[in-house]
């Protein structure tokens, strides 16, 4: 397979990464120089050569642009012949589809597709060939679009280690609203209240604030198009979270706390819906918490005494203790494995908490 991946911010080079493992050629190419030169020092691919009568068009081309520079890339990609069918990493779906056909774009050989994965990190630096490894990644062809080209990027994508789901743009456009944009903006509405705050409070910040405040730190003008592109259905989400909230702030100040249990409840069994790993059923885990010390080759050690104690880790979290050279590592496993494994790392000599 020849790939040509335009644009190689997170995605595009973590794409191009990820079918690089996998035996693929890749053609790299960005409107910074500079972005292409790193990913292909980092082993991503070669840089896109200049259009000429020799040149082979590639099997597929992953665009990897902000949304609104989506259409009028494919349309220049598909002037020269590039590849024989086109794939976008886009957030939103429904904007570049628009914009795809409004400039005749041949529909027939592009898949809009939307990798659900990524990083509070961006650019080519942050990429990983196994950021889609188990992640859902949505395909939502055109009407014009034909088999033959959903069949090419669903290989694509099953070959970046995602699991395709096939949907129309619109319906796509509503979903990511709610698991996706609208949360971003949940989570810098919180980080926005620690701007001011005082340098004492922020001190007592533990993990739970580090995870509610996470995706904050994204890029702002992608996100600002993104936002921008899927408007209607984030606002719809931001509202009804809201109303929530406010509910919630009204029964404080009313003197009424035990009200509030009743969304912390909602709020519970929504969780719970959340798919487990590699999108499956939710599972049960059980936390084992081992001290471990803030020096090279703990977690190796750490990962090894589960290992030899016959020990699936499912998850991994790490608190560090203010001020001292020690943390807590929170390893979730099977609730039958947690015995053996406090059993082992004992034995073992690490610090645990039954």
């Amino acid at each position: 397979m020849r790939v040509a991946v335009i644009g190689t911010g997170l995605i595009g080079t973590s794409v191009a990464l990820a079918l690089r493992e996998h035996g693929a050629g890749v053609w790299l190419s960005d409107a910074d120089p500079e972005a292409a030169r790193l990913a292909a020092n980092l082993g991503a691919g070669e840089p896109l050569p200049e259009p000429g009568p020799e040149m082979e068009a590639a099997d597929v081309a992953v665009i990897a642009v902000p949304p609104s520079a989506v259409a009028a890339t494919l349309a220049a990609a598909q002037a020269r012949g590039l590849a024989g069918c086109y794939t976008d990493v886009a957030s939103v779906k429904q904007l570049p589809v628009a914009q795809a056909r409004a400039l005749g774009c041949d529909l027939t050989s592009y898949v809009p597709g939307h990798p659900l994965a990524g990083r509070e990190k961006h650019g080519p630096a942050a990429a990983r060939a196994d950021l889609f490894l188990g992640r859902t990644w949505a395909l939502c062809p055109a009407s014009e679009t034909s088999e033959a080209a959903v069949a090419a990027i669903t290989t694509l994508v099953r070959t970046c280690g995602a699991v395709p789901v096939r949907t129309d743009a619109a319906t796509h456009d509503r979903w990511v609203a709610l698991v996706s944009h609208a949360p971003h903006l949940v989570a810098s509405a919180m980080a926005a209240r620690l701007e001011g705050a005082p340098a004492e409070a922020l001190g007592l910040a533990g993990q739970g604030l580090r995870d509610v405040t996470r995706i904050a730190a994204g890029d702002t003008g992608l996100w600002t198009q993104i936002l921008a592109a899927n408007a209607e259905p984030v606002a719809e989400v931001l509202a009804a979270v809201a109303a929530d909230l406010a509910e919630a702030a009204r029964m404080l100040t009313d003197g009424d706390p035990k009200s509030v249990a009743t969304l912390l409840d909602i709020g519970q069994a929504g969780v719970a819906r959340i798919p487990g790993k590699h999108g499956g059923a939710p599972r049960e885990f059980t936390a084992v918490q081992v001290v471990i010390r803030d020096q090279p080759g703990e977690l190796t050690r750490l990962f090894d005494a589960a290992g030899r104690a016959g020990v699936n880790i499912e998850d991994v979290r790490i608190e560090h203790s203010p001020g001292l050279p020690v943390g807590v590592a929170e390893l979730s496993v099977r609730p039958a494995e947690a015995g053996p494994l406090l059993d082992a790392l004992e034995a073992g000599g690490w610090p645990v908490r039954r």
